[in-house]
């Protein structure tokens, strides 16, 4: 069993994050019936579903029948999201009681140029209002500062902004704060996405297809959720079954070599986030 799956529901994406590498591949939408077909091979596998890879979720205009599929197939789903659009989705996200978490990177609002002024109070008064309610819905929600102290130093007006709103001092925890119940502040370290045409890191292990894997909304799985191009493509969900994906030479080689504390994959090799795992 994989502790998680990723299947993206769409690469487009609503903002251009200074953090974010993007991707270059045809920009589209998961269908409803290709989406049921994935998700059905998938819960085999896991029972978390995260309906993000690349792009913004909340950006897809059939959400709601996605939820219910994954409703249907009694998934804890997981919804990665720039909180921007939190406000007018909020009703379809709180209807469906397959919903088990939400994060929000509140980042994203630095890494798009934003600064500490009314815009930002009017995207957080959008984010908490989401979250409020969410939490009361049993869902857990999950603000993410993963900027390492933030690029234009907003962290400190973001954690004030916070503290203000829920009105007590948050209690620590294993990766934050606590600011109420089930509403947690997350932080993180920026990190290097994989890349190409980047230098060779020190990589010797990763999490990839041992924790999770990936499916880009073609149907394309990749070892892990950070190959925003597919560069490291092991098949595809719609023409294979999933568990013959898995058995392949070439998945093979990638989880073997991580056995051995070797990456096979060129762009595991040249992988940011992955060379965390190995000091």
């Amino acid at each position: 069993m994989l502790k998680k799956a990723y299947l993206e529901i769409t690469n487009v994406c609503n903002l251009n994050c200074s953090f974010c590498r993007g991707n270059a591949r045809e920009k589209g939408f998961i269908s409803v019936e290709s989406f049921r077909a994935a998700a059905e091979q998938l819960r085999r596998h896991t029972d978390y579903l995260y309906l993000h890879l690349m792009g913004e979720p909340l950006l897809h205009p059939q959400l709601a029948e996605l939820l219910a599929v994954c409703a249907d197939l009694r998934f804890h789903t997981v919804i990665t999201t720039n909180g921007v659009l939190l406000p007018e989705r909020s009703v379809v996200l709180l209807a469906s009681p397959a919903l088990y978490k939400v994060s929000v990177s509140l980042h994203s609002f630095e890494g798009n140029g934003g600064g500490d002024g009314e815009a930002m109070e009017a995207y957080l008064r959008g984010v908490c209002g989401f979250a409020e309610k969410a939490a009361a819905n049993g869902v857990i929600v999950s603000l993410r500062l993963w900027n390492g102290g933030g690029e234009a130093g907003l962290n400190p007006a973001i954690l004030r902004y916070l503290k203000g709103l829920f009105g007590e001092e948050p209690a620590p925890h294993r990766t934050g704060l606590t600011l109420a119940k089930r509403i947690y502040l997350e932080y993180g370290e920026q990190f290097d996405w994989p890349d190409p045409g980047a230098a060779e890191r020190n990589v010797r292990f990763c999490m990839g297809l041992r924790d999770h894997i990936g499916v880009l909304w073609n149907g394309t799985v990749v070892p892990c959720c950070l190959d925003a191009d597919g560069n490291l493509a092991l098949g595809n969900l719609f023409a294979q079954d999933l568990e013959e994906i898995l058995a392949s030479p070439k998945a093979k080689a990638i989880y073997d070599g991580f056995s051995r504390g070797r990456a096979v994959g060129g762009l595991c090799r040249r992988c940011g986030y992955a060379e965390r795992f190995s000091k």
